[in-house]
């Protein structure tokens, strides 16, 4: 049937509008750019609905649910998701390529727990979350938005004449949700006290000064009660965060995931791989001229600049397992980047893909990102593991596509809330070295929730 492509009237806002009547909807995704930014990544909207195929991995069985059929297989996730992306029988259009990059494919999360697929680890944090490891969809239809065009389309592989009654229909219409549909019912609490908090930093640094490790990326969970629709606040959170690689997921069982996260895992475009670790953050500042000597403070902090190194060689490793020999390179390092609300410490490392791999090699070399476990990694996640009272479930995984043209980009999944059985739970994490103050980690972790938690209580918190 071939790929079919139509245009559609541009708002900035349409793609947001028309997920507001999918956003109780099982499997269907947003991933949100951000536009209203200047971040060179705030340019595609994509929105997708009702696949066609699922993969969904728990307890490292994974259940591929097909035209209400189903059937099990405890192969590698990975792997699994590699066979299925030669089965799809879905063309791309070369015409197209470089101004869509994605055009209908698999679209998901992978959740930091899925590492267990790949690496022996522990089972000692508790695990409390309905969330699976592993839930892609395979989509054979997306509306994308393309904010520096001002262009909206519809990409399809189906007939476009049996989407298109249903996208006009709820098109041009607002919900406008009424907010009061969705409220916080209790204060938001953490799973680990400031004074736990103290002797688990002590044990990593005692781990580093032994030779143990590096730095590990030590996180606690904040967690509430809430009523309603999570999407209201996930809406109502772009307003304190335009980050570029934000998104919104509702799974079954009234699972959700909101993502407002700053940070790019993987990704790969014509065979051009880029990842671009976080490690680095202060906050900013509401006078220009302190903010701007925020920024050279954290650019000439050389513990942050240790920190981000240590996550660039070990990125280049990774990425050097299934890359072209001698094409890794380390185009920009230590780069500042600026969001609302705080200052980033940014490398970019490239790399180009051998022939014998493909997106998911990537994806499953480099799981999960080293940013948020530390180094070494193994290593950093059995500690975490030991530390951290809860599993991480979908916090620090990724979210993101696989195109069928061979495209893939992935986030990770950090300044990131998770909605289950009505309770929301954010976590946040700081990377502990051998000249890091406990004070100031801990400070980094409330740096990074202030545009997250407080906004939500002091909008949605019913008294």
């Amino acid at each position: 049937m071939g790929i079919h492509l139509i245009e559609l009237p541009y708002h900035p806002n349409a793609i947001l509008n028309l997920f507001e009547s999918l956003s109780n909807t099982a499997w269907s995704m947003l991933l949100y750019s951000g536009h209203n930014n200047q971040h060179p990544d705030g340019r595609f909207d994509i929105l997708v609905t009702d696949p066609v195929l699922t993969l969904v991995t728990k307890n490292n069985i994974t259940t591929i649910s097909h035209k209400k059929n189903n059937q099990t297989s405890n192969a590698d996730p990975f792997i699994l998701l590699k066979e299925y992306t030669h089965i799809t029988n879905m063309e791309s259009c070369n015409s197209y390529k470089l101004k869509l990059p994605f055009q209908g494919g698999f679209l998901g999360i992978f959740g930091y727990d899925l590492a267990r697929c790949i690496e022996s680890l522990p089972k000692i944090a508790k695990k409390d979350l309905l969330f699976p490891d592993m839930a892609i969809g395979l989509y054979r239809w997306a509306i994308i938005s393309d904010h520096k065009l001002y262009k909206n389309y519809l990409v399809t592989h189906d007939e476009p004449n049996q989407i298109l009654p249903w996208i006009y229909q709820r098109y041009t219409y607002s919900n406008h949700v009424d907010s009061t549909s969705f409220r916080i019912i209790k204060p938001w609490k953490s799973n680990i006290s400031q004074s736990e908090y103290s002797k688990k930093f002590n044990i990593i640094k005692k781990h580093i000064t032994i030779g143990n490790c590096y730095q590990v990326c030590l996180a606690q969970r904040f967690y509430t009660s809430y009523t309603g629709n999570a999407w209201i606040a996930f809406r109502y959170l772009l307003n304190y965060n335009q980050a570029p690689f934000s998104g919104f997921i509702r799974l079954p069982n009234k699972l959700s995931i909101l993502s407002l996260s700053p940070e790019r895992f993987l990704q790969l475009h014509n065979t051009k791989i880029k990842t671009q670790p976080i490690k680095g953050t202060l906050p900013r500042l509401k006078n220009t001229q302190d903010d701007y000597r925020q920024i050279i403070k954290l650019s000439k902090s050389i513990k942050n600049r240790s920190e981000n190194l240590m996550i660039v060689d070990l990125l280049r490793n990774d990425i050097g397992k299934v890359a072209i020999p001698g094409s890794i390179r380390v185009p920009k390092l230590f780069d500042i980047q600026s969001f609302t609300g705080i200052h980033h410490m940014i490398s970019t490392i490239t790399g180009t893909l051998s022939n014998n791999f493909s997106a998911c090699d990537l994806l499953r070399a480099c799981f999960p990102g080293g940013s948020i476990t530390g180094a070494p990694k193994v290593q950093a996640m059995k500690l975490i593991e030991q530390l951290e009272p809860h599993r991480r479930s979908i916090w620090s995984g990724s979210m993101g596509y696989l195109s069928c043209c061979g495209n893939m980009d992935t986030n990770i999944a950090i300044r990131t809330l998770l909605a289950d059985r009505r309770h929301l739970f954010c976590s946040v994490g700081s990377g502990i070295v051998s000249d890091s103050d406990e004070n100031i980690e801990y400070q980094e972790m409330q740096d990074k929730i202030h545009t997250l938690l407080p906004p939500l209580l002091k909008k949605f918190y019913l008294i």
